[in-house]
């Protein structure tokens, strides 16, 4: 017996250092300390009197069991519970970008405020900060902003493309066969994950609000949404807010879209409708269509929350009418309950602009709301997209072994989501602090 509990402490001691290394290369250098000291606190006992190290070790073997039962049992599971089908379609001239766009003296800029009055008090205050990438903003460094104004204009010179067009001999096509060849593509083009919908009214925006979709009512043109999201670099965002943060958004935003281009082109070179629904250029609100089609929740900061990278991702959306198969939403309520207990993007935001409270109803819908003005303010003033809230998530953490392991246990057990949540507290920090730029920036 006292065999089989040096095994075990020397296994959990190897544990914790691998844990330790692992988070050495993650750049994780306060988790990798920890990990470090209490793998030093199971050599202990191997240096102690026999009678009090079999003690020890049995009390370790104890913690350790109820540990590892708490995190494959399943407790805590809503198996009633669904998404909430908003009963209202959003507005896109009432987004932060479509205001953003406003120009002072002309027709958009009349109309939308003669309509809104109480948002033009608002919005004239973050007017008179440097704004987006501004050049006397907080942030603001010529080669970092260069190359994220680079991205965002690449993405652009897509815009006249997120329409297929479509080949005059329509091809038959299999639905499984399609949707398998879609997804399979979609991920060796480098999406993370890949799903279907069948398109929902509320998915579309009711106005278009940017561009020359300003005022553009929309109605349903096709039947299917195909959703992607591409990763955002961790160790990107780890630096949140700085420059790296709107570097890695205006990458990832550009590397979705041309995946939702290609896809479009495909589905068009086969003789059927196709639009992308990219970065500057949407029709569909993105994150509603992805978890619609199995691929996440929106948490508490309004984004879409995915199983392996949480809201670490960007999407894009490609609507269609070639026949294919619907993906089952995944009504995942262990996310939405490990966002009623965390709390930590709230607590890190330094605007303020994420809700403490539970989901409240909003035009008639239960959900979380961001103050997108107190958020968009903060960016006028330090160039950059913030990210904050995305790069402190403990959703956020690596797609690796020792962070899958916490997520399984998060997924099975309300009474592990507390456990996991105090531990990244004890690991990471509560507010963890920006890191360093990368050597390289």
């Amino acid at each position: 017996m006292e065999n089989i509990l040096l095994i075990v402490i020397i296994a959990l001691f190897i544990l914790f250092i691998i844990s330790a290394v692992v988070s050495i290369a993650e750049k994780e250098y306060r988790a990798a300390k920890r990990f470090f000291i209490v793998s030093l606190l199971f050599i202990v006992p191997i240096f102690i009197n026999t009678e009090y190290q079999f003690i020890i070790g049995m009390g370790i073997l104890s913690i350790l069991s109820i540990f590892v039962l708490i995190t494959i049992i399943p407790f805590g599971k809503n198996s009633s519970y669904r998404h909430i089908i908003p009963s209202n379609k959003i507005d896109e001239r009432d987004t932060m970008f479509s205001r953003n766009e406003l120009e002072f003296n002309t027709v958009n800029y009349e109309d939308y405020y003669k309509r809104n009055p109480d948002k033009e008090i608002i919005d004239s205050e973050w007017r008179k900060k440097p704004g987006l990438l501004g050049s006397s903003s907080k942030y603001y460094h010529p080669f970092h902003f260069a190359s994220s104004e680079s991205s965002f204009e690449t993405i652009g010179a897509f815009q006249s493309e997120v329409k297929a067009v479509k080949a005059k001999e329509r091809k038959e096509v299999n639905s499984n066969e399609i949707s398998d060849y879609i997804k399979h593509w979609a991920i060796k083009l480098g999406a993370n994950k890949c799903g279907i919908t069948e398109l929902k009214d509320y998915h579309i925006y009711s106005t278009g609000g940017r561009g020359d979709r300003y005022g553009k009512q929309y109605v349903k043109q096709h039947k299917y949404a195909i959703a992607i999201t591409v990763e955002m670099d961790h160790q990107m965002l780890q630096s949140a807010p700085k420059a790296s943060i709107v570097m890695e958004s205006g990458q990832q935003y550009l590397n979705s879209g041309t995946i939702a281009v290609q896809l479009a082109k495909f589905i068009g070179k086969l003789g059927y409708d196709a639009r992308a629904h990219i970065d500057g250029n949407y029709e569909v609100v993105c994150p509603l269509v992805a978890r619609d089609a199995g691929l996440g929740e929106i948490g508490r900061m309004g984004l879409l929350m995915t199983s392996n990278l949480g809201p670490r991702v960007r999407i894009a959306v490609v609507t269609t009418n070639i026949p294919l198969n619907i993906d089952q939403a995944k009504y995942d309520y262990s996310m939405i309950d490990f966002c009623v207990k965390c709390k930590k993007c709230a607590d890190s935001c330094p605007s303020q602009a994420i809700s403490f409270n539970d989901r409240e109803l909003i035009n008639g819908d239960l959900r979380w709301q961001i103050n997108q003005e107190a958020c968009f303010s903060l960016w006028a003033s330090l160039g950059t997209d913030c990210g904050r809230c995305v790069s402190v998530c403990p959703f956020s953490h690596p797609d690796n072994l020792l962070h899958n392991v916490v997520r399984k246990g998060i997924s099975n057990s309300s009474v592990f989501r507390l456990i996991a949540l105090k531990m990244d507290d004890a690991i990471y920090g509560r507010r963890p602090h920006s890191v360093k730029l990368p050597k390289w920036m």
